[in-house]
């Protein structure tokens, strides 16, 4: 079977083995092709349009042809719809004939959302290696461990060899530091053939700030009227917005149609600024659903700061209107605040009774829902989830930001005790919202995780220096000589230490943690997640005992009954037994005993199933 998304821009190979060049640069009154740059290359006038775009179809550009564009002012240029830069951002695209890859994966038709179990990474430090084809030989491993789900960090060429993703500037090229665009889609397939979607994260509410030549034809692109953490907004609502919106959207088709990915992860939608109607991620997600049949699973998920509940609506068959999920903070925060009684920063919102955030994330998915916000100056954050299941948000104890946002990129265990660990664990593997791990987690990865990048130049010293002064506000880091021991960003052995050391598994402790994992996980797919296929219906209950006790109760259509009692403190805890109900897991060898006479030990999780 052979996949092709046709776009109305950058290089199509036609059926009469012709390629269609096509480029919007309306601040342009001259745009040339060259064709295999360099002392040889053939340069080609484009043809102007009124409209702003440029076109040409040349016969002898197959597959395979280098391809550039030159400015009249003599600035030579990417294609910003590149399929391929076999020499990263600034060198020049490559022609890609989508249909010369032959997928073998036609009865894949994907997996319902309330199948997922979702394992992030990076693919530049997954590996030794760090690309699609070493990525694809670890599938088996994580076909055992339990994982339905592996979640891409953004793969958008990028400036430099190593890249978090989130500076991507050309966002249909693979990163070739990662492999070819044929080594991404053998990653895809190889999943698919083990019964693992692929989801990526996509980021369109900003570019890269090296490597992104927009702004000398097609300011256009961009607004001052809106702003982002990361300078000029994306103009999707201003004069020529039309062809702006229409880029990104055939962005996520590509992905969804060409690459049959299984679907997509918005990165921070609360930066994307659209005052205009419909919103660019309402129709982004009407666009992508009219796309796909009504058999296949595509699922759309967001990360929003904001938790506008509206994007997560359920239709009256409990499929998603829009979004299937978005990431929740909220979760996340609550549990780290428990385990670690840290209170800085977005901690804060947390650290005044953190259980009954966690209570209320178990129940009703957002712990903000309207509330005031303390981190956020006393503005109102969140909307109402009412109606929404609790399924439509994504649960995790760590990720790359909550690990990549600290100092040294420590991840959990370095800095919370291993029974707290477990406990939070316990509670969110087997709780009905999908959870996500993080890669290496399974396994106590000991490696770190920290920001890296390979910007050059004044660049590359600000974001180092910008990177040292986030913490400045931070008392461990009040002494500038404290700062500089924080790893610089740009150096290379700050990248090769977030390498997951795979030879560790070995280990008696790392052992430990996987066997951990595995066994939670096991009962979930076994006992818990055959009752979500009717999530709409899902009712959840929580009573909290004291400041760090918490009884849930989940009630499922069929008259089943899931129930959790938990101790997440250092004391042990009075705490009333479940009515009659099997006992699936507890944390402690004598929990269930301690539970008859009304008490949970510290740091302990039972499970139950009625």
């Amino acid at each position: 079977m052979k996949r092709r998304h046709s776009m109305p821009f950058g290089a199509e190979c036609c059926a009469d083995g012709k390629t269609r060049f096509r480029l919007w640069a309306p601040a342009a009154r001259q745009i040339h092709l060259l064709l295999n740059p360099g002392p040889q290359a053939a340069e080609i006038a484009l043809q102007q349009s009124n409209d702003g775009w440029f076109e040409h179809v040349a016969s002898q550009a197959g597959a395979g042809t280098k391809y550039q564009f030159r400015l009249e002012n003599g600035l030579i240029v990417p294609d910003p719809a590149s399929r391929f830069q076999p020499a990263d951002v600034h060198g020049p695209s490559e022609v890609i004939d989508p249909e010369a890859f032959v997928w073998l994966d036609e009865s894949w038709m994907g997996r319902p959302w309330e199948e997922a179990v979702i394992y992030e990474m990076h693919v530049g430090t997954f590996t030794a290696e760090g690309t699609f084809r070493a990525a694809a030989e670890r599938l088996d491993y994580l076909c055992e461990l339990g994982i339905t789900a592996i979640e891409l960090m953004p793969v958008a060429d990028f400036f430099g060899r190593r890249n978090w993703g989130y500076d991507g500037v050309l966002p249909f090229a693979p990163d070739n530091s990662y492999g070819r665009p044929e080594d991404l889609k053998e990653l895809i397939q190889a999943a698919h053939a083990r019964g693992i979607m692929v989801l990526l994260d996509v980021v369109y509410n900003h570019f890269g700030p090296q490597g992104n030549y927009l702004h000398a034809y097609a300011p256009q692109f961009f607004t001052d009227r809106h702003h982002t953490p990361w300078g000029q907004a994306i103009n999707f609502d201003g004069p020529e917005s039309p062809t702006v919106r229409d880029f990104f959207i055939h962005n996520a088709l590509y992905w969804v149609h060409e690459y049959h990915l299984d679907g997509l992860r918005f990165d921070a939608v609360h930066a994307i600024v659209d005052d205009s109607s419909p919103h660019i991620l309402n129709q982004l997600a009407a666009e992508v659903r009219n796309s796909i049949g009504p058999d296949r699973y595509v699922h759309l998920i967001l990360e929003n700061d904001s938790n506008e509940s509206r994007y997560l609506k359920r239709g009256a068959d409990c499929r998603p209107k829009a979004y299937a999920a978005q990431w929740n903070d909220d979760i996340h925060h609550a549990l780290h605040v428990l385990i670690t009684n840290e209170s800085d920063g977005y901690y804060s919102d947390y650290s005044s009774r953190p259980i009954d955030h966690l209570a209320r994330c178990l129940t009703q998915g957002f712990a903000y829902q309207g509330e005031s916000s303390l981190h956020r100056g006393g503005n109102n954050r969140g909307e109402s989830t009412e109606g929404i299941p609790t399924t439509a948000f994504i649960s995790f104890l760590q990720n790359h930001d909550q690990i990549g946002n600290r100092a040294f990129g420590e991840r959990i265990q370095h800095f919370a005790s291993d029974p707290a660990v477990r406990a939070a664990l316990a509670v969110m593997l087997l709780a009905p919202a999908p959870p996500m791990l993080f890669m290496g987690e399974e396994f106590g990865s000991n490696a770190p995780f920290l920001f890296f990048c390979d910007f050059s130049g004044d660049l590359a010293a600000a974001v180092t220096a910008g990177r040292r002064g986030e913490f400045a506000r931070f008392a461990a880091f009040s002494d500038p000589a404290a700062r500089e021991r924080i790893p610089d960003p740009n150096a290379v052995e700050t990248f090769e230490r977030c390498k997951l050391d795979w030879a560790a598994i070995g280990q008696a402790q790392h052992q430990q943690w996987l066997v951990f994992y595995h066994r939670l996980l096991k009962l979930r797919r076994e006992l818990i997640a055959p009752h979500l296929s009717a999530a709409c219906r899902i009712r959840g209950e929580a009573q909290v005992h004291g400041d760090r006790g918490l009884t849930v109760e989940w009630g499922f259509p069929d008259g089943s009954k899931l129930t959790l009692l938990g101790n997440l403190g250092e004391n042990d805890l009075e705490i009333p037994p479940p009515a009659t109900s099997s006992l699936i897991y507890s944390s402690h060898q004598n929990g269930i005993e301690m539970l008859t006479r009304g008490c949970l030990p510290a740091w302990s999780v039972l499970w139950f199933l009625k």
